[in-house]
């Protein structure tokens, strides 16, 4: 039940409606922590390795084995362009971040945005030859699925100042 004000009027936005104390289901919590672990593994590291390209003209190589980030798009005459596209690259996983922040909340909007940005995210899968995220992709969509029923819609904040 809303609680009155100081002038008697009952406002909306002070009391969370029931339905969102419920807690998020295990599907969502999970498509959560997959989208974070994704997002630090893929993302953080692109700071470092812009910082390094910018310094040293050239990719860093992950334990020898092959260049970070060394995909289609880099070409060692365009840094400044490359690391642009890093940083879009992580600003792309900051909202997978924050959509796994909705969905671990138990929110629909998390869900919407955790399919909405796969298409974007694989072009720079595609650019940067990144061959593991599609499977994370992959196992996020099914989490996604699987939590859609039991997750609820954002409703809005209503005062009632009549």
């Amino acid at each position: 039940m809303p609680s009155p004000t100081a002038a008697g009027h009952t406002d909306v936005a002070t009391q969370a409606p029931q339905a969102s104390r419920r807690a998020a289901p295990p599907a969502a919590k999970a498509a959560a922590g997959v989208m974070w672990v994704y997002a630090a593994c893929f993302g953080l590291p692109a700071i470092p390795v812009a910082v390094y390209l910018l310094r040293a003209g050239r990719l860093p190589w992950l334990f020898g084995a092959f260049p970070m980030y060394g995909g289609p798009w880099y070409d060692s005459g365009q840094t400044e362009r490359f690391a642009a596209q890093l940083g879009a690259f992580l600003v792309a996983l900051l909202a997978v971040s924050w959509g796994g922040w909705l969905l671990w909340r138990g929110w629909r909007a998390g869900a919407v945005l955790a399919v909405a940005t796969i298409p974007l995210e694989a072009l720079f899968w595609y650019g940067f030859a990144l061959p593991f995220p599609p499977l994370l992709a992959l196992i996020r969509v099914v989490l996604v699925i699987t939590a859609w029923p039991r997750l609820r819609r954002l409703r809005p904040v209503i005062a009632d100042d009549t």
